[in-house]
């Protein structure tokens, strides 16, 4: 076999070992520097000897070791002009020393710039200058197979300073590829030295030495310095002038920002706004939060405003005696103060103000009466806020200050009406004081703009704001011409003024009736003609117009609309044309498909409703309308204000047009109102909906490590975690790793069959008495785990393996069996093939890496979560997530990822050691991603190690920089602890508890009272062992249970009497934390339910997969009494006998046969075991699944469903043919335009089966190659039993046959979905347009001339093609070779390859054979 041949099956062709100093921006096409290999850096063996002696030669001179000969006189005495250049040169070194980034910057900004690598110092001494002959005989190597499109494309580029172009004519479109020899040509050899020499820089004269180049003899040279002097004496200036040129160049510093692109920054959070953000003393959460209102603040009167606008939406939700309203208010008073003046977060307001979030009360105590020793009063406490109220003021208060900029934007620009135009309208102020929502203000700028719109012109112009100057003869908006006109009398005729009738509608004041004009419409119309409007009949027109506009702007109309749709309102939804036909029985949308008259309090209750509606109406499935339940009594009422109580036909002609202007004004303001209640009932829907994904996130994270037997809760347990991954267990190998506490992965291996193989047997008992684990956790990609789990649990049981623990009591020693734990993979799945888990556990394999994912889940549920970041968002915490907006998912998520790192805290110092740790830093109180990393720069910069929290603001005694600032400190202090070291007099215990050090002084004196130590013994032994000796006493002493005695009561009474601090809740903080320092407050660690480990295994839900659901199933084994069928999830079926067929005369092998794909129903799912009961009868398949319809006759059109159905059942009315219909889940009755369009929302690689316009012996197979992308795959039938029967033989284009539907899909169509994601993930693709590929190629063509590329991208006019494109240098063209998907490989030139390694050396090999052909026929 040839070595090209084997390159092609074994790998990708050995690719050049030398790069340029130019790498290529994947990204961009624009060349950068690169740093070279190691390769560059070794030379051949013929010159090392000398290369080694100048290296040990240059290397004492650059040391100062040894002084050049040519520079060392007898006396070895300097001169000042040596002295003077050497300091020159020191600087400029030190300038170029100090004008390299930061290893750490440079390192986190290269993580994701592709092709970039720091520079590694070298490991030894290099040759300090390298011949050019040597470069250029090595960049005139004509380059190999090997070498030809190398994935590294580093071909070296020439550097010589002049090259002489080739003017030879290309051949054909091959003839750029062919890089020529050197010239063997002794003459042209010879022009090219003349033109180097040409390009040779000359000598340039120095200070002090003149050359000779006028000709004059050394006497007249000396004549002349005397006369003129040799220009030393002005050298003074030349130096000046030379060091303000260092200085201005040393203040010119390199930054990030001159060396990286501004998105690389602002993914790694390094641009300006960054830095500003981390090094700002406030909060990160709240500048980013604040950061659009960072121009104003909130004191004073506004903040009790906000107060009272927050406790106002949030008490209708709180279920309090109505007696706690007031303390609510104070409640969310004082915790507005934390965040707006003290800016104290969410966090320590819960832990260290927790006083102030309870209403606590001394009463009597009843029992006292009867127990004279029990207290004679005890406290009745009522919580009025709990932690997520706390996360709720915050988002109303940024909401208030966006509320207040609008408001404040709205009051200013009525003050300037007032002042430059005059405008005195009472209701403008009235309502904007009354405004609270941002509908209400945008109807108030509505009202402004409409009502005063020439006077805001007015005062544009005399701010300066002139919006452009008006045509000649222009005239205004028509509103503006009716009011100038006599038209407007008309109008002030209706006999009530549009704001007076709103008022009258929302019962405001003492109603107003309308007055009638003395004459009718008609001819008071005629009266009011112009020029403008001549006839009466448009007075009439443009009066009702104008009227019915002032209602539609009129704030209080709206107000009275949007009252009326919130309180009466009814969704109703109605499916389009295009949504008939998509939104089948088994789509997502179809529960709201005929879903009508439900109220606002009906979707609230059950939120992901109303967000399908939605969502669905964006995607043109549905219209969804809302309207009044009484909209004809509303209407009446309406009318009931705006009429006339008189009785004549004057006022009956009178009412007819206020009736008219009614319904011209209804209109509008329906459709207005309607829009916004829906937008804010979305809102509403979503904050509803992210609130249940926060619930369910905080569930998964309050789990505690789980805890080994006999240990206490939070200890860490050593952990052996399997896994058969996607296989068999009995036939795959089975991953295990064993991890210790510390989260280290030890030891890691295979197991085989665990079930039968009794030496894999005996190697897992070996194993399991060896490593001692406290739990075995187990899980898996498919519903053989649980089989797996079977095997594991047998094991322990048979072998006896058990886990020995001490008794609480302490004395007695007992054991029990290993746990077994099915472990929550979700995590897992994310981190196994993660960068993070590469960089990790490089030489794992994935499998592997997934067990330790388990184990560390198993560990602390808490840091892995945390170690997913934004990638949080791709688990499922509801199934109508994907309804929400990701951005304030993620938000939502991580105040649950808050809430629990700040409850259990972080130790610093392995926060600063450990990066696994390290990610839980962002959440702590008062810092964020930027602070973060600044947070372990600075802790770094001061030695790495954190003593005590009181440094983290620096310690200028032990020369210990700032790490925070006092307000970020002051959040997180509590949160970041110190391990206690009782040999280190210095460390503080306290700075191992949840106690703030604000509060020490509490802890101290509680310690010292528990100890009965009086105010003389307490400060002695602070003089003698510092501040933290009293604590230190009553923890080496062993007398924590003391503090239990303590009456803290009396502490309380006596802080809030003296300090006015409430400190209860406080001091039992401190009690708890002087017993048992940061102790486990999490739930214990929760194991799956039956159902979850299911849905974990099989990927079917409730919903997706229950009882009475027909599906196809695959014969396994076939019995004379039953039959063994695989459902499509994993799962295995049983068939009775007597489930087959309803004749009992026949075999059951006459009717079913092994590998044969039947339609099954469903009729016992246990989900325990994994196991279904099947039957196949003919008439239990025809009773077709319908899901649990709760509707009743009111809210779901059983009418039109019905319609619908038998409206698909008619023939198609392009074709004329009957509909056919085949069982199938994936059969569609689409045509191509209603396939593409399902798919269109679909993932790659979905399918849909459909009929074919050939004919009932075809079927259409479409399925998505990408977005955009569908490819229609003819399919023949052949062996069909009817017409309308599925074909037992099914083939494509000629080639390929299968005998079934499933076996096609599986074989055919997901085969080349595999192959079109392996071609997408190479790094050879491009994911932009056929245009963007050769714009990149140009590009990079542009950047390296000598070198050559290729990238494959879509064809998107040919389903299932790719193009090859390639370019070899700038000039020449680019060519593009189609590529074909086919099952299992990749088809090129009539050639298949296996996979993209194969594909891309066999376009190496094909085109050097083109090469080699081309350069045979020029000879």
């Amino acid at each position: 076999m040839s070595n090209s041949m084997r390159d092609l099956i074994v790998g990708e062709a050995e690719l050049d070992d030398e790069e340029d100093d130019e790498s290529f921006d994947e990204e961009t096409g624009e060349a950068r520097e690169r740093t070279r290999t190691r390769d560059q850096d070794i030379d051949d063996s013929s010159e090392e000897d000398d290369d080694d002696d100048d290296e040990e030669e240059a290397r004492k001179i650059r040391e100062g070791f040894i002084v050049d000969e040519d520079d060392e006189d007898d006396d070895m005495v300097e001169d000042e002009d040596e002295r003077r250049k050497r300091r020159k040169r020191k600087r400029r070194q030190e300038r170029e020393e100090e004008a390299q980034l930061d290893e750490e910057d440079l390192d986190l900004i290269g993580e994701n710039a592709p092709g970039w690598e720091r520079k590694q110092p070298s490991q030894g001494y290099k040759r300090l200058k390298r011949g050019h002959r040597d470069e250029d005989s090595r960049g005139n190597e004509r380059r190999g197979l090997d070498e030809i499109f190398s994935d590294e494309d580093d071909e070296p580029v020439d550097d010589r300073p002049y090259g002489r172009p080739s003017h030879r004519a290309a051949a054909d479109e091959f003839a750029d590829f062919i890089i020529e020899d050197d010239p063997e040509d002794e003459d042209e050899r010879q022009r090219q030295m003349e033109d180097m020499e040409v390009a040779r820089p000359r000598d340039k004269g120095i200070a002090g030495r003149i050359v000779d180049r006028a000709g004059l003899d050394k006497d007249a040279l000396e004549d002349m310095e005397a006369i003129f002097g040799n220009g030393e004496d002005y050298q003074w200036a030349l130096d000046e002038e030379e060091e303000e040129d260092e200085r201005q160049r040393e203040e010119q510093t390199l930054e990030l920002k001159d060396v990286f692109e501004p998105s690389q920054l602002a993914e790694k959070l390094l641009t300006d706004e960054d830095n500003a953000i981390r090094f700002t003393d406030e909060p990160e959460r709240f500048q980013l939060d604040r950061k659009p209102f960072e121009h104003f603040s909130i004191q004073g009167e506004q903040l009790k405003e906000e107060m009272q606008w927050i406790a106002d939406l949030m008490w209708p939700k709180k279920q309090l005696s109505s007696d706690m309203h007031g303390p609510f208010q104070k409640s969310v008073g004082k915790v507005l103060e934390y965040f707006v003046l003290e800016g104290l977060e969410v966090p320590y307001i819960f832990q260290h103000r927790k006083d102030y979030l309870i209403d606590a009360r001394k009463v009597r105590n009843p029992e006292h009466r009867n127990d004279p020793e029990a207290p004679e009063y005890i406290i009745e406490a009522e919580k009025l806020l709990t932690q997520d109220d706390l996360w709720r003021i915050h988002e109303l208060d940024i909401k208030y200050r966006s509320l207040f900029e609008k408001r404040s934007v709205l009051e200013k620009t009525y003050d300037n009406l007032k002042q430059f135009a005059n405008v005195n309208d009472d209701m403008i102020p009235e309502m904007l004081s009354r405004a609270i929502t941002m509908e209400e203000l945008q109807d108030m700028q509505d009202y402004i703009n409409f009502q005063y719109a020439a006077q805001l012109k007015d005062v544009a112009a005399a701010n300066g704001v002139a919006k452009g100057k008006k045509r000649p003869g222009a005239k205004g908006s028509i509103f503006e011409r009716i009011r100038g006109s006599n038209v407007y009398k008309f109008v002030k005729a209706m006999g009530i003024s549009p704001d007076r009738l709103a008022q009258n509608a929302l019962r405001e004041g003492q109603k107003v009736v309308s007055d009638d004009e003395p004459s009718l419409p008609i001819d008071l119309a005629d009266s009011l003609t112009d020029s403008d409007f001549p006839t009466g009949d448009q007075v009439l027109s443009q009066a009702r117009y104008m009227y019915a506009e002032e209602l539609f702007v009129s704030p209080r109309m709206r107000k009275h609309f949007r009252q009326a749709f919130y309180m009466n309102g009814e969704v109703s939804c109605y499916r389009t044309e295009k949504g008939l036909r998509r939104i089948d029985e088994s789509h997502p949308y179809y529960e709201i498909k005929y879903l009508i008259n439900q109220t606002i309090s009906d979707l609230a209750r059950r939120p992901e409703l109303f967000l399908k509606m939605m969502k669905a109406e964006e995607e043109g499935l549905i219209e969804v309308k809302l309207r009044l339940q009484n909209e004809k009594d509303f209407r009446r009422q309406l009318q009931g204000e705006f009429i006339s109580d008189n009785y004549s036909e004057l006022a009956d002609a009178w009412n007819e047009e206020r009736k008219k202007v009614l319904d011209l004004a209804f209109t509008k303001l329906e459709r207005v109102i309607a829009k916004g209640v829906k937008d804010s009932l979305r809102t509403a829907c979503q904050e509803e909906l992210l609130k249940f994904c926060r619930e369910e996130y905080s569930k998964r994270l309050d789990q505690a490590p789980y805890k080994p037997k006999g240990m206490m809760l939070g200890t860490t347990p050593r952990v052996l975690a399997l896994s058969n991954g996607m296989g068999d267990p009995a036939r795959d190998p089975v991953f295990w790793v064993w991890v210790e506490e510390d989260g280290r992965a030890i030891e890691h291996g295979k197991f085989g069959n665990l079930a039968r193989d009794e030496t894999q047997r005996k190697a897992f008992v070996e194993l399991v008495e060896r490593r001692k684990p406290d739990v075995i956790g187990i899980s898996g990609f498919s519903t053989d785990t649980h089989r797996l789990v079977r095997d594991v649990e047998s094991i322990i049981n048979e072998k006896n393996l058990t886990t020995e623990f001490i008794e609480s009591n302490g004395r007695e020693s007992t054991s029990e069996l290993l746990d077994v734990v099915v472990v929550n993979d979700e995590v897992a799945r994310l981190y196994k093939d993660s960068p993070r888990a590469q960089t990790d556990h490089p030489t794992l394999s994935a499998n592997t890496r997934y067990c330790v994912a388990l184990a560390r889940y198993l560990q602390n549920p808490m840091k892995e979560y945390a170690a997913l970041g934004k990638d949080i968002t791709s688990l499922v915490f509801n199934p109508c997530q994907h309804l929400l907006p990701q951005d304030k998912l993620l938000k939502h998520l991580e105040t649950s990822m808050v809430d629990m790192v700040n409850l259990c805290g972080v130790d610093i110092n392995e926060a600063v050691n450990d990066a696994y740790t390290a990610n839980l830093l962002p959440y702590v109180a008062g810092l964020g991603p930027r602070k973060a990393t600044s947070v372990i720069k600075a802790i770094n910069s001061n030695g790495g190690v954190v003593t005590s929290r009181d440094e983290l603001v620096g310690d200028p005694d032990n020369n210990k920089l700032p790490v925070v600032g006092p307000r970020v400190w002051n959040n997180c202090a509590s949160f970041l602890y110190i391990e206690y070291d009782a040999t280190n007099p210095t460390s503080e215990p306290l700075d191992n508890t949840r106690v703030h050090p604000e509060d020490y002084e509490l802890g101290r004196k509680m310690a010292g009272d528990a100890l009965e130590l009086d105010e003389e013994d307490v400060k002695a032994e602070i003089d003698e062992n510092g501040a933290g000796a009293v604590v230190r006493k009553l923890f080496r002493e062993d007398e924590q249970e003391k503090v239990n005695e303590l009456i803290l009561e009396e502490y309380a009474e006596q802080l809030e009497s003296r300090y006015n601090q409430r400190k209860r809740a406080t001091l039992e903080t401190i009690r708890a934390e002087l017993q048992v320092p940061y102790e486990e407050l999490r739930h214990p660690y929760s194991t799956l339910s039956t159902d979850q480990i299911f849905t974990m295994f099989t990927g079917e839900t409730k919903d997706s997969l229950a009882e009475g659901m027909i599906i196809p199933v695959n014969l396994r084994l076939v019995k004379d009494d039953f039959a063994i069928a695989k459902l499509d999830c994993g799962i295995e079926g049983r068939i009775e006998a007597h489930e087959v067929s309803h004749r009992s005369n026949m075999s059951i092998r006459d009717v079913i046969h092994v590998n044969q794909t039947v339609q099954a129903k469903i009729i016992d799912l246990n989900r325990k075991e994994f196991l279904a009961k099947l039957t196949l009868r003919e008439d239990a398949l025809r009773r077709p699944y319908k899901k649990h319809n709760d509707h009743d006759r009111g809210t779901w059109d059983f009418r039109l469903e019905d319609d619908d159905k038998e409206a698909l059942r008619e023939k198609d009315k392009v074709t004329g043919r009957t509909q056919r219909v085949i069982k199938h889940p994936l059969f569609k009755p689409f045509n191509s335009t209603q396939a593409e369009e399902f798919l269109g929302s679909q993932s790659s690689g979905d399918v849909v089966i459909r009929p074919s316009s050939k004919g009932n012996d075809h079927l259409t197979v479409t399925w998505k190659v990408a977005d955009g992308v569908y490819q229609h795959i003819d399919v023949l039938e052949l062996q069909k039993e009817t017409e309308f029967s599925v074909g037992k033989t099914l083939r494509i284009g000629g080639k390929y046959t299968y005998t079934d539907l499933d076996e096609l899909i599986v074989e055919h169509v997901k085969a080349m979905a595999k192959k079109v994601d392996e071609m997408i993930g190479h790094e050879k693709f491009s994911r932009g347009s056929v245009a963007d590929t050769e714009k990149w190629l140009t590009t990079y063509a542009d950047a390296n001339p000598n070198r050559s590329m290729y990238r494959f991208c879509i064809n998107p006019k040919r389903a299932g093609y790719f193009f090859l494109c390639f370019k070899a240098s700038r000039s020449s063209p680019i060519n593009m070779w189609d590529v074909k998907v086919v099952p299992h490989a990749f088809e090129m030139k009539q050639a298949q390859y296996p996979h993209m390694i194969a594909l891309c050396n066999g376009f190496k090999l094909r085109f050097n054979s083109e090469i080699s052909k081309l350069q045979h026929m020029r000879r």
